[in-house]
């Protein structure tokens, strides 16, 4: 199997195949950050400052928070995030790594060579409000 790397694009070459496969950037970051949302204790990806606009927008941007560093020999994925506040951070964190390794890994037979991630936030869910009550 022969690969190269163009332009924000990764191309896989097999000999026999009817073409090239090639596979974005962007699709592995939004592996990467789909898979990261699925561990138990994460509350949300975090962006930079364009991704937070283009989410208030109403734009879904599966890919915030999420960095890609592709060569021919590796993957290097870089995750921002906030935990949920009672989870621990060394746990949720080793969880990540090893969800978005094994997701990228299985989806697009790349070999993902580190998972960093910065946590950013904690998030306080916010408790349900008391119902009113009303003087007799």
């Amino acid at each position: 199997m022969a690969t190269e790397v163009q332009k924000s694009t990764y191309n896989i070459t097999e000999s026999g195949i009817l073409g090239d496969v090639q596979i974005a950037d962007e699709v592995i970051a939004i592996i990467a950050g789909l898979a990261a949302t699925e561990v138990e204790g994460v509350a949300k990806m975090y962006g930079n400052i364009t991704n937070e606009l283009v989410s208030k927008l109403g734009m879904k941007n599966l890919s915030k928070g999420v960095k890609v560093s592709v060569t021919p020999d590796e993957v290097k994925v870089d995750l921002s995030l906030e935990v949920k506040y009672g989870y621990s951070v060394m746990d949720v964190s080793k969880r990540v790594q090893e969800k978005v390794k094994q997701a990228i890994e299985t989806m697009t037979g790349l070999e993902v060579s580190v998972v960093r991630v910065r946590i950013v936030g904690v998030a306080i869910e916010k408790s349900e409000k008391a119902p009113k009550t009303t003087k007799a």
